[in-house]
Parts: C-alpha cells; sequence; structure tokens
C-alpha cells in the first residue's frame, strides 16, 4: 500500500473528486464532477460505450437531475461527455484509483481464498498485461498491464505499456512504492526475469514465476533437476515435496501434481531463489478416453518453510484469476474489445473506470458482475448510490 492517508477516498466519486478539471474557466457550462458522476454512474448502469452513456444519461435526464439536485440546464450531450474522456488526466486518474482501489481492498473479504492451512498468510497478487482491441483495430496500439489481488479479484493498478516496448519494462513502473511485505507476485514466462525478481526482493515481496525456453539455462537446469533427481532416498524428505489436487468438470477429469525443490537454491544464479517447481496436468476426456499432459516449470522465492507445496499449488492456479475474474469480464460483460473508442488516452481512462466499477462492485459483495449490472440498470438512484453519487459532491 501506498504512504498516504487515504480516509478521503471513501467512495468513488470522493477519489474522482481529486482529479483536476483540465478546462478554461470561459464557457463552462457543467460542473466538472458533475459529468464524472454522468460517465461513472453510465458504466455502473452496463453501458458499454460513449454513446450508450449518453443515451443512458438522456434516457433518465429528469430523474438524473433530481436525484443530484443538479442546478445545471440540461443534461451534456454525447460530444460533451466524449470530451471528458479524452480530457481526463490519466496519470492522476490511475494514481488515485490505486490509492482507493488498496482501500476498498482491505475492506473486501477473500471469495476464492485457497483452503489450505498455514502459519503464514501469502496475499497472491498476478501481473498480466491486456490488449485493447477496440482502440488497436483503428490504429491505435493500447497495451496495459495490470495488479489483481487472487483472493477477491480487486484490480489495485494498472500502467500503459510504452510504445515500441513490452510488459517487462511496465512492471517496474506498476510495482514502484508498493510495500510487498507478505505479498506473493504471479507472472507469466515473458515476466520471468533477474531484474523483476529482484525488485519484488527488494520491496519485501515474493514471487512464483512460470519459466520458459526463454529463459533457455534456468529452463534446463530445471527440467534436469526433476527427470534425474540428484538427491538420495534419505534425503528425499527434505529435498523434494508434491501434492496433488483433483477436479472434474467440462466432460474432463483433471489431475494437477505440483513438485518442488530448494536443490538447486544454492547454485542457480537468480535473486532470492528459495525452490523451483515442476507441474503437470494430466486431463482425460470423460467422453472419448483421450488423455493429455502438460508439463510446466517455476520458480519461487519461498523457502519450503515458508510455504507448503499446497500453498504453491494454491497460488500457481489463482495466477488466472486476473484473466478469468478481470480481463474477460471487462471484454465479455463490460464490452471492452467492442467499444470503438480510440482517440488520445479515451480508451486507457475507460479501461481505468472499468476497473474501478469491477472494484465498488466487488466491495458490495457482487460475484456475478453480469446481475449487477441488470440491478442497477433498473435504478439511476441505486447507481448513484454504488459509485457515492451525492449533492453535496458536485
Amino acid at each position: 500500500m501506498y504512504p498516504m492517508d487515504q480516509t478521503k477516498y471513501s467512495t468513488l466519486m470522493a477519489t474522482l473528486q481529486e482529479i483536476p478539471d483540465p478546462r478554461k474557466a470561459r464557457g463552462r457550462r457543467y460542473p466538472w464532477a458533475f459529468l464524472l458522476t454522468l460517465v461513472c454512474a453510465g458504466l455502473a448502469s452496463g453501458q458499454q460505450t460513449a454513446h450508450a452513456i449518453a443515451h443512458w444519461v438522456t434516457l433518465h435526464a429528469q430523474e438524473l437531475q433530481a436525484c443530484l439536485q443538479s442546478e445545471s440546464s440540461g443534461i451534456p450531450s454525447e460530444s460533451t461527455l466524449r470530451r471528458v474522456l479524452r480530457r481526463i488526466d490519466i496519470q492522476k486518474l490511475e494514481h488515485h484509483l490505486a490509492h482507493y482501489a488498496d482501500r476498498l481492498a482491505a475492506q473486501v473479504p477473500a471469495t476464492d481464498a485457497p483452503d489450505v492451512s498455514s502459519d503464514q498468510h501469502w496475499q497472491g497478487q498476478a501481473i498480466d498485461g491486456k490488449a485493447v482491441r477496440g482502440a488497436q483495430r483503428h490504429g491505435q496500439k493500447l497495451h496495459l498491464v495490470s495488479l489483481v489481488r487472487h483472493d477477491n479479484a480487486m484490480v489495485l493498478a494498472q500502467v500503459k505499456v510504452d510504445d515500441k516496448s513490452n510488459e517487462i519494462t511496465a512492471v517496474p513502473r506498476l510495482l514502484k512504492d508498493r510495500d510487498l511485505q507478505n505479498v506473493v507476485i504471479t507472472m507469466d514466462a515473458l515476466l520471468t526475469q533477474r531484474d523483476l525478481a529482484q525488485q519484488i526482493v527488494d520491496q519485501r515481496g515474493h514471487y512464483l514465476l512460470i519459466v520458459k525456453e526463454n529463459q533457455g539455462n534456468l529452463y534446463r537446469a530445471i527440467a534436469l533437476l526433476f527427470d534425474k533427481p540428484p538427491w538420495l532416498k534419505h534425503e528425499r524428505a527434505k529435498m523434494y515435496h508434491r501434492c496433488q489436487t483433483f477436479n472434474k468438470g467440462h466432460g474432463r477429469l483433471e489431475t494437477r501434481t505440483l513438485e518442488s525443490s530448494p536443490a538447486l537454491s544454492k547454485y542457480l544464479d537468480w535473486p532470492g531463489v528459495g525452490q523451483v517447481l515442476r507441474r503437470q496436468c494430466k486431463r482425460v476426456n470423460c467422453k472419448t478416453g483421450e488423455v493429455s499432459i502438460e508439463t510446466t516449470y517455476g520458480i519461487t522465492s519461498l523457502r519450503p518453510e515458508q510455504a507448503t507445496v499446497m500453498q504453491l499449488e494454491a497460488l500457481w492456479r489463482g495466477h488466472w484469476t486476473i484473466e478469468n475474474r478481470v480481463h474477460r469480464v471487462r471484454d465479455v460483460t463490460m464490452g471492452e474489445d467492442a467499444c470503438q473508442i480510440h482517440t488520445t488516452d479515451a480508451p486507457q481512462v475507460l479501461a481505468a473506470l472499468r476497473n474501478a466499477i469491477l472494484n465498488v462492485l466487488r466491495s458490495r459483495g457482487w460475484t456475478n458482475i453480469a446481475d449487477a449490472f441488470r440491478h442497477y440498470a433498473a435504478s439511476v438512484s441505486r447507481a448513484l448510490d454504488l459509485i457515492g453519487a451525492t449533492p453535496a459532491r458536485l
């Protein structure tokens, strides 16, 4: 969490009050907070595009003005709301929403907490990137990297990948100034880099990283260790740990076997290494009997005395929270890929606000986000209450 007093970030709209109005004083027709409220209320009601938000505002104009006690004459046009999205200071927006997310996340109970007994609680946080394809269809490359908690799917922070760069250069900015004590950062193979591992350790955190051929020497060393284990029979209990989990669904039976060993910790040139891992997933098609086996390797800074192999399995699986409960929801339920906004920072602004709306919904206990949008779309006052919009804030 950032070293900052966050008491003023009690609601989403209280947070957005910190975003400065970029307009000149002359010609202002609507208060800046009023415009931001309309955009966020539209998103909270399940509207997916600037046109849909503007149409929703028009349809509910009288009720919105009554609830917000707005003194403005009329309701802003679609072009006005589009200008709002284009002119928001994206750096300040992401900064303040990250503070708000930290505060919310501390209050939200875990919905997918692993059933693992341990004296040490490790909070998993996943990092992964996502392309905003709607903007890319118009030639604007936009790739965003997010930090998401495993247990409650709260989006803690998001940064843009610089042009002509990749996710590797964005992660240091994403993690900068964060206190990672008791946190385990999970990342896929692209982000398995020494510098990133060192940064996580320097910030008092731990990591669990997927290892593939892009780290050739590391990959071969781990594979050789498990293929031809060097420990003697009496050393096995200390040098080798294993667990299995089972799952049946979607017409197939899955058996996941995770093996871990600290045997390479003294030999690998890798920051803070505690164990290396091999995970095998065996899938059996219940109808055809077809069998497939996938083998993946990993590395973690957690030592055997710090985390059981069952905890490591839970952290490994927890990484997919970012894809299943955030990226997929933004694409499928919130229509991010279909949205055609592509000029200036507007696509990133909408992505940031979608993350914020998701966080608020999670904080209210919603697990089915589609149901949540139908609930808030049915009542303007509900949508305004969700984002914390009150007449006093306008």
